[in-house]
Protein backbone atom coordinates (compact mmCIF):
# COMPACT_ATOMS: atom_id res chain seq x y z
CA UNK A 1 0.00 0.00 0.00
CA UNK A 2 1.02 3.61 -0.49
CA UNK A 3 -0.12 6.75 1.22
CA UNK A 4 0.72 10.12 2.77
CA UNK A 5 1.26 10.41 6.53
CA UNK A 6 -1.33 12.92 7.78
CA UNK A 7 -0.69 12.62 11.50
CA UNK A 8 1.69 10.95 13.94
CA UNK A 9 0.53 10.59 17.56
CA UNK A 10 3.15 9.56 20.09
CA UNK A 11 2.01 7.10 22.76
CA UNK A 12 4.03 5.03 25.26
CA UNK A 13 7.80 5.13 24.93
CA UNK A 14 8.55 5.88 21.27
CA UNK A 15 5.61 3.99 19.80
CA UNK A 16 3.04 5.94 17.82
CA UNK A 17 -0.30 5.83 16.03
CA UNK A 18 -0.09 6.87 12.40
CA UNK A 19 -2.88 8.17 10.16
CA UNK A 20 -2.13 7.52 6.48
CA UNK A 21 -4.15 8.84 3.55
CA UNK A 22 -4.31 6.12 0.91
CA UNK A 23 -6.10 6.10 -2.44
CA UNK A 24 -9.47 5.00 -1.05
CA UNK A 25 -9.25 5.16 2.74
CA UNK A 26 -7.78 6.87 5.77
CA UNK A 27 -5.76 4.15 7.50
CA UNK A 28 -4.94 4.27 11.21
CA UNK A 29 -2.19 1.93 12.32
CA UNK A 30 0.15 1.24 15.24
CA UNK A 31 3.87 1.75 14.78
CA UNK A 32 6.34 0.02 17.10
CA UNK A 33 9.54 1.89 17.79
CA UNK A 34 12.80 0.30 16.69
CA UNK A 35 16.28 1.61 15.98
CA UNK A 36 16.28 -0.07 12.57
CA UNK A 37 12.96 1.42 11.58
CA UNK A 38 12.89 4.54 9.36
CA UNK A 39 11.54 7.70 10.95
CA UNK A 40 7.82 8.31 10.59
CA UNK A 41 7.39 11.93 9.55
CA UNK A 42 4.21 13.86 8.89
CA UNK A 43 3.74 14.66 5.21
CA UNK A 44 5.99 11.92 3.86
CA UNK A 45 4.70 9.48 1.27
CA UNK A 46 5.36 5.87 2.21
CA UNK A 47 4.98 2.36 0.91
CA UNK A 48 3.91 -0.01 3.69
CA UNK A 49 2.16 -3.16 4.75
CA UNK A 50 -0.52 -3.65 7.41
CA UNK A 51 -0.34 -6.57 9.82
CA UNK A 52 -3.77 -7.30 11.30
CA UNK A 53 -4.29 -7.36 15.06
CA UNK A 54 -7.53 -8.68 16.52
CA UNK A 55 -7.13 -6.80 19.78
CA UNK A 56 -5.90 -3.42 18.56
CA UNK A 57 -5.09 -1.37 15.49
CA UNK A 58 -3.28 -3.02 12.59
CA UNK A 59 0.48 -2.69 12.76
CA UNK A 60 2.40 -0.59 10.26
CA UNK A 61 5.15 -2.76 8.80
CA UNK A 62 7.86 -2.74 6.09
CA UNK A 63 7.75 1.02 5.74
CA UNK A 64 9.71 2.60 2.90
CA UNK A 65 9.86 6.32 2.18
CA UNK A 66 8.92 7.41 -1.34
CA UNK A 67 10.87 10.63 -1.27
CA UNK A 68 10.75 13.92 -3.13
CA UNK A 69 13.90 15.97 -3.62
CA UNK A 70 12.33 19.08 -2.09
CA UNK A 71 11.85 17.36 1.29
CA UNK A 72 15.44 18.35 2.07
CA UNK A 73 14.38 22.01 1.74
CA UNK A 74 13.28 22.93 5.27
CA UNK A 75 11.15 25.90 4.18
CA UNK A 76 9.20 23.85 1.64
CA UNK A 77 8.78 21.01 4.14
CA UNK A 78 7.25 23.43 6.66
CA UNK A 79 4.76 24.69 4.09
CA UNK A 80 3.89 21.11 3.12
CA UNK A 81 3.38 19.99 6.72
CA UNK A 82 1.14 22.98 7.42
CA UNK A 83 -1.11 21.93 4.55
CA UNK A 84 -1.00 18.28 5.63
CA UNK A 85 -2.08 19.29 9.15
CA UNK A 86 -5.04 21.23 7.74
CA UNK A 87 -6.10 18.32 5.55
CA UNK A 88 -5.60 15.82 8.35
CA UNK A 89 -7.87 17.81 10.66
CA UNK A 90 -10.44 18.09 7.87
CA UNK A 91 -10.51 14.35 7.15
CA UNK A 92 -9.97 13.05 10.69
CA UNK A 93 -13.42 11.41 11.03
CA UNK A 94 -13.46 9.85 7.57
CA UNK A 95 -13.01 6.15 6.86
CA UNK A 96 -13.68 5.54 3.19
CA UNK A 97 -12.52 8.38 0.97
CA UNK A 98 -12.78 9.27 -2.68
CA UNK A 99 -9.43 8.90 -4.48
CA UNK A 100 -9.61 12.64 -5.20
CA UNK A 101 -7.75 13.55 -1.99
CA UNK A 102 -4.90 11.12 -2.58
CA UNK A 103 -4.52 12.18 -6.21
CA UNK A 104 -4.59 15.85 -5.19
CA UNK A 105 -1.67 15.29 -2.79
CA UNK A 106 0.21 13.33 -5.45
CA UNK A 107 -0.20 16.20 -7.89
CA UNK A 108 0.70 18.88 -5.34
CA UNK A 109 3.77 16.99 -4.11
CA UNK A 110 5.06 16.52 -7.67
CA UNK A 111 4.89 20.31 -8.23
CA UNK A 112 6.24 21.42 -4.86
CA UNK A 113 9.88 21.36 -5.87
CA UNK A 114 9.53 23.77 -8.80
CA UNK A 115 6.65 26.10 -7.90
CA UNK A 116 5.73 28.54 -5.13
CA UNK A 117 4.36 26.46 -2.22
CA UNK A 118 1.78 29.10 -1.30
CA UNK A 119 0.32 29.04 -4.80
CA UNK A 120 0.12 25.23 -4.84
CA UNK A 121 -1.58 25.22 -1.44
CA UNK A 122 -4.25 27.83 -2.22
CA UNK A 123 -4.98 26.11 -5.53
CA UNK A 124 -5.30 22.74 -3.78
CA UNK A 125 -7.52 24.30 -1.12
CA UNK A 126 -9.83 25.73 -3.80
CA UNK A 127 -9.95 22.35 -5.58
CA UNK A 128 -11.01 20.64 -2.35
CA UNK A 129 -13.75 23.22 -1.75
CA UNK A 130 -15.03 22.73 -5.30
CA UNK A 131 -14.95 18.93 -5.00
CA UNK A 132 -16.94 19.12 -1.77
CA UNK A 133 -19.47 21.56 -3.25
CA UNK A 134 -18.43 24.39 -0.93
CA UNK A 135 -16.81 26.80 -3.38
CA UNK A 136 -18.81 30.05 -3.60
CA UNK A 137 -18.30 31.89 -6.88
CA UNK A 138 -21.38 34.11 -6.74
CA UNK A 139 -20.93 37.76 -5.58
CA UNK A 140 -23.22 37.62 -2.55
CA UNK A 141 -22.13 38.39 0.99
CA UNK A 142 -22.50 35.40 3.30
CA UNK A 143 -23.09 37.75 6.25
CA UNK A 144 -25.83 40.05 4.90
CA UNK A 145 -26.95 38.14 1.77
CA UNK A 146 -26.66 41.32 -0.32
CA UNK A 147 -24.84 41.44 -3.65
CA UNK A 148 -21.20 42.53 -3.64
CA UNK A 149 -20.60 45.21 -6.26
CA UNK A 150 -17.07 46.33 -5.38
CA UNK A 151 -14.11 44.61 -3.77
CA UNK A 152 -14.77 41.27 -2.11
CA UNK A 153 -13.41 40.12 1.22
CA UNK A 154 -12.87 36.44 1.87
CA UNK A 155 -12.79 34.35 5.01
CA UNK A 156 -12.40 30.69 5.94
CA UNK A 157 -13.56 28.45 3.13
CA UNK A 158 -13.12 31.41 0.75
CA UNK A 159 -16.58 32.63 1.72
CA UNK A 160 -17.23 36.06 0.09
CA UNK A 161 -18.33 39.14 2.04
CA UNK A 162 -18.47 42.92 1.81
CA UNK A 163 -15.40 44.67 3.15
CA UNK A 164 -17.56 46.55 5.66
CA UNK A 165 -19.31 43.37 6.81
CA UNK A 166 -16.12 41.43 7.40
CA UNK A 167 -14.05 44.49 8.39
CA UNK A 168 -11.27 43.26 6.17
CA UNK A 169 -9.48 44.55 3.09
CA UNK A 170 -10.94 43.06 -0.06
CA UNK A 171 -9.72 41.67 -3.37
CA UNK A 172 -10.69 42.66 -6.90
CA UNK A 173 -13.73 40.48 -7.64
CA UNK A 174 -12.81 39.72 -11.26
CA UNK A 175 -9.42 38.32 -10.19
CA UNK A 176 -10.91 36.24 -7.38
CA UNK A 177 -13.68 34.93 -9.63
CA UNK A 178 -11.14 33.81 -12.23
CA UNK A 179 -9.10 32.09 -9.53
CA UNK A 180 -12.10 30.33 -7.98
CA UNK A 181 -13.34 29.11 -11.35
CA UNK A 182 -9.95 27.91 -12.61
CA UNK A 183 -8.22 27.04 -9.30
CA UNK A 184 -5.13 28.52 -10.92
CA UNK A 185 -3.26 31.40 -9.27
CA UNK A 186 -1.13 32.37 -12.28
CA UNK A 187 -2.80 35.76 -12.72
CA UNK A 188 -2.73 36.70 -9.02
CA UNK A 189 -0.08 39.03 -7.63
CA UNK A 190 2.17 37.72 -4.86
CA UNK A 191 0.44 39.96 -2.29
CA UNK A 192 -2.96 38.44 -3.11
CA UNK A 193 -1.48 34.94 -2.93
CA UNK A 194 0.01 35.73 0.50
CA UNK A 195 -3.36 36.92 1.78
CA UNK A 196 -5.23 33.93 0.34
CA UNK A 197 -2.66 31.65 1.93
CA UNK A 198 -3.30 33.28 5.33
CA UNK A 199 -7.03 32.58 4.85
CA UNK A 200 -6.28 28.97 3.91
CA UNK A 201 -4.44 28.50 7.22
CA UNK A 202 -7.72 29.18 9.03
CA UNK A 203 -8.80 25.68 7.96
CA UNK A 204 -11.59 24.16 5.95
Amino acid sequence: MQGFILKVTKIKDEDCIVDVLCADALVRAYRFYGARHPNITQGYKIDFELVSNQNFLPRLSNVMHLGYGWLANREKLIFWQQFIRLLGAHLKDANELDKFYYELLNSAASRFGRQNPRRIIIESYAKILEFEGRLHSEPFCFLCDEEISGAVSLTRGFLPAHEHCLHQKGFKWSEILEFLQSQNSLNLEDDAVERLYAITLQGF
